[in-house]
């Protein structure tokens, strides 16, 4: 990383001390990454994240409490616009399903190796969303299925119709950009923007709102 560039800001929901260390030992020796906090409940972590705004939240699914997906929709509700990578110890589709729904990018399964724990975190900064393909196919069609906004209330703009559809396709913000000839921060500017006219709030939303149009 160039002194130029900024660090990805992390922020941890981990009940359990030993892995929530393991965590921020991962991240703070990655050269490209700050932990801001890390925090052993959901109810910790509502008080605490929306003021700090990381780039990249990693939940754990199994809280005390107020689970990780509760957590997660309480995160969006009030605002929070930070990517969120769950964590959780089986592949439950119905729970890792839920987690999307409400706004999570993306999921690991415990345990986790620091490699690949540092990947997921790119991949998510870059517009990347960890998921399995049976996954992904899960949301789509319960977003296909749901009932949609008036069609009126979607005004997408021919640029932002394109920057969807790479998105679609699989493209990475950086990717976008590139192809584009424009900014990584414009491109996020645009994808901002795609969710709010969209009424969504991640990218698997996001993507299920375009194949179902």
């Amino acid at each position: 990383m160039t002194q130029a560039e900024s660090p990805i800001t992390v922020a941890i929901v981990e009940d359990d001390t030993r892995i929530r260390r393991t965590l921020e030992m991962v991240l703070a020796r990655a050269g490209d990454c700050h932990c801001l906090g890390a925090y052993r409940s959901g109810e910790d972590a509502l008080a605490a994240i929306p003021a700090l705004a990381p780039s990249i939240i990693i939940m754990d699914v199994n809280l005390p409490g107020m689970n990780g997906v509760e957590t997660v929709r309480k995160l969006v509700e009030r605002g929070v616009s930070s990517h969120i990578l769950m964590l959780t110890v089986h592949r439950d589709t119905d729970t890792i399903f839920d987690a999307l729904a409400a706004g999570a990018v993306g999921y690991l399964v415990k345990p986790v190796q620091s490699a690949q724990l540092l990947e997921a975190v790119h991949d998510v900064f870059g517009g990347g969303a960890p998921m399995t393909s049976s996954i992904a196919r899960k949301v789509v069609q319960a977003f296909r299925n749901a009932p949609d906004k008036p069609k009126s209330s979607i005004n997408l703009s021919p640029r932002e119709n394109e920057i969807l559809e790479m998105l679609s396709k699989g493209f990475l913000y950086k990717e976008i950009a590139d192809k584009l000839d424009c900014s990584y921060a414009t491109v996020r500017t645009h994808i901002e923007r795609i969710y709010e006219k969209l009424h969504v709030h991640s990218r698997s939303q996001a993507v299920a709102k375009f194949m179902n149009r």
